[in-house]
């Protein structure tokens, strides 16, 4: 690995609105893509001895960067590497953390391998899925993970199961820890099997066209809040009256009231502010406290920019 191509590529105070689904976010200090695990477990390496804060970030869904955008260093985890173990009935593929969701649920599809075919049009890498539990069409990602392996701070990486995970709706024990301190998915490892290719088709396509039809096209987070037991939260905030409410260039969408779009050039703050309103008129007319779905990211205060910060991956002499 060629460390001084590597430093090359650091960009400073990068827009992260280039990064993320809804084109919404402001600079990070210091950003690199890691095209590898390999990259990726010596940047996070190199930050840590440096103490400098590391998030690292795949496809920009299901996250709300702030205005004020992200301190310290941002890693763009593009690791693309899937291994494929097929046996007669059934197959396993491990798959690093940087592989679209729809990359991967394609691949199966086109081996004829069962099981990933409800990610075919969620939007988000593997690492994502895994920490969020990533799911549709009445599947997720705990229906099939094998295990994963990640990377806590300062210890080697090692391998999870299901059980260590201990997978909720929408959540996993990764999300419990505080986005700085969160432990890193560099690989998952899938187990599948043995199906006709025609009939993954056919339901893959499906299930595409149920999302084109029930889902706003366009540049949304995702999901903006989880579903309340025994309810939909875009039934509630419909029910409130809000569907189509547009502030500033943010508008809760008129397709599913769940899904917050970036209709003109919108900020973080209008999308916050709309959150606020629905959480507020939801609580005041149902009693049901809606719980976002989707994660708070970056500088939210009056943190000052470390921009100026100096990330060498040279060997140090």
């Amino acid at each position: 690995m060629n460390l001084a191509e590597l430093q090359a590529r650091i960009k400073r105070n990068e827009p992260l609105a280039r990064h993320t689904t809804s084109r919404i976010g402001g600079p990070a200090d210091l950003l690199i893509e890691a095209r590898s695990s390999d990259e990726l477990l010596l940047i996070i390496g190199r930050a840590d001895e440096m103490n400098l804060p590391c998030l690292v970030l795949g496809g920009g869904a299901n996250v709300l960067v702030s205005d004020k955008g992200i301190r310290g260093m941002v890693v763009i985890n593009r690791s693309k590497e899937m291994k494929f173990n097929v046996r007669d009935t059934t197959a396993r593929v491990e798959v690093d953390s940087g592989v679209s969701l729809i990359a991967l649920a394609r691949d199966c599809i086109e081996r004829g391998l069962a099981g990933m075919e409800w990610a075919i049009g969620v939007p988000g890498t593997v690492g994502g899925g895994v920490v969020g539990n990533a799911g549709a069409h009445g599947a997720d990602i705990a229906s099939n993970l094998y295990m994963t392996r990640v990377l806590r701070r300062g210890y080697a990486a090692e391998w999870w199961t299901p059980r260590q995970l201990a997978f909720e709706y929408r959540s996993s024990a990764l999300k419990k820890y505080s986005i700085h301190e969160r432990p890193i998915v560099l690989s998952a490892i899938f187990d599948l099997r043995r199906d006709n290719r025609t009939n993954l088709e056919r339901r893959s396509n499906e299930f595409n066209t149920k999302r084109k039809t029930s889902q706003p096209p366009g540049a949304t987070i995702g999901s903006m809040f989880k579903n309340p037991k025994g309810d939909y939260a875009g039934r509630l905030i419909e029910a409130c009256g809000l569907k189509g409410m547009r502030l500033g260039g943010a508008k809760i969408s008129e397709v599913h009231a769940n899904f917050f779009v970036n209709v003109d050039h919108a900020s973080a703050s209008d999308i916050l502010n709309l959150v606020n309103v629905a959480q507020a008129e939801v609580f005041k007319q149902f009693g049901v406290e809606l719980e976002l779905e989707v994660e708070l990211l970056g500088d939210w205060g009056q943190a000052k920019s470390s921009s100026d910060a100096l990330f060498e991956l040279e060997d140090e002499e």
